[in-house]
């Protein structure tokens, strides 16, 4: 019996994965046998990680893309395509959070900025990418969203809502391009110690308060995220589709 988990021969595109969860998902599918596309803004970041993949005998290409600039995420797609013939995977981690504060004090910019790279990015990407997964004969889409969009917020309640809003766009995603079997997941991660959380994690009064309201008493690592991503993306869960993955020590629930 082939391995559930294993993902030889699949090419996948990994958005913002020079650093942190984005990374691991790059790391953990090539380990199992992707092809990866490591991708974000910053073409050294991202060659520093397929570099390190290469090391460990797996494959990896680099395409840099900001994701709030459509013509660089067709660039993003058409290059996968070019460099492997085809796309199994995607995985839509990139996202941004220009603003921290009250939601009566955000600017329209802000605002719209953050709906842009968080939501209709992850649509244009979709769009693009997920006809050349039903060409392969179908694959995973998997959005990377945030405990945020379940949660309310004091002081991050925009970004809460591009991550509330990508649950949706699963869901309507997976009903689309079942009949394809393309699937299409969330995972809702909770605070993992990137730098992208840095500010919530390195305050020492937050994260004890948050380790003692969570069953498993710490805050994620992104390899924690890693795992599930690879799982998604790979045959060992070819019956799930639009779901909302929680992986965070179990706070929601306590």
């Amino acid at each position: 019996m082939a391995s559930p988990f294993s993902l030889e021969n699949k090419v996948a595109i990994v958005t913002g994965s020079s650093r942190g969860i984005g990374r691991s998902i790059a790391e953990h599918c090539a380990a199992l046998g992707a092809k990866v596309v490591v991708s974000s803004r910053k073409a050294d970041a991202c060659q520093e990680v397929a570099v390190g993949i290469k090391g460990k005998g797996g494959e990896a290409t680099v395409i840099p893309c900001n994701i709030s600039r459509k013509p660089e995420v067709e660039a993003l797609i058409a290059g996968t395509v070019k460099q492997y013939g085809g796309i199994d995977i995607l995985v839509c981690n990139a996202a941004v959070n220009p603003y921290f504060g009250p939601l009566g004090g955000i600017s329209d910019e802000q605002f719209d900025k953050i709906m842009a790279s968080n939501i209709k990015s992850n649509l244009w990407l979709a769009n693009l990418a997920i006809p050349h997964i039903v060409q392969r004969g179908g694959g995973s889409v998997i959005v990377i969203s945030s405990i945020g969009g379940i949660r309310g917020s004091g002081m991050l309640g925009a970004y809460g809502i591009s991550k509330a809003a990508d649950f949706s766009l699963a869901r309507s995603l997976a009903v689309e391009w079942g009949p394809k079997n393309v699937r299409v997941n969330c995972i809702a991660p909770g605070l993992v110690k990137t730098d992208f959380a840095r500010a919530l994690w390195e305050d020492e009064v937050n994260v004890a308060k948050r380790n003692a309201q969570t069953p498993l008493r710490r805050i994620g690592m992104p390899d924690e995220i890693g795992g599930v991503a690879a799982f998604l993306a790979g045959p060992a869960a070819s019956f799930i589709t639009g779901q909302v993955i929680v992986a965070d020590g179990g706070v929601t629930i306590a």
